[in-house]
């Protein structure tokens, strides 16, 4: 065996690695979202997480591991869709997120209004 076909190996191994791993962090984000969206009431959209962004990150330890990040929607009424957000260090959950929902504020009053 050359130098090539090991090197071409353990290039396969790491990629069958990443990918293995990628899909065991995807399985911790959805159930990470989808308990967030119960606890809060909320409908869990599509059943699954979208990968929106992956690096390498150090943990509180120093060492090295893949940051990702993942997007998922959800539900207040059943009418919309709202953004979330769970971020990975690593198979840990880092943050998650839940936008705030909007809320409509009254009209501010006029100059001649008065309040009693």
């Amino acid at each position: 065996m050359d130098l090539y076909e090991l090197l071409t190996l353990v290039l396969m191994a790491s990629g069958i690695w990443l990918w293995l791993d990628t899909l065991k962090a995807r399985e911790v984000g959805v159930r990470a979202a989808q308990l967030a969206c119960a606890e809060d009431g909320l409908q869990f959209l599509d059943e699954t997480v979208v990968g929106r962004s992956f690096r390498l990150a150090r943990d509180d330890d120093g060492q090295l591991k893949l940051r990702r990040v993942y997007g998922f929607e959800y539900s207040d009424t059943g009418d919309n869709r709202c953004s979330g957000s769970v971020t990975l260090l690593g198979s840990e959950v880092e943050f998650l997120h839940i936008r705030p929902q909007l809320y409509v504020v009254p009209k501010a009053p006029e100059k001649n209004d008065t309040f009693h």
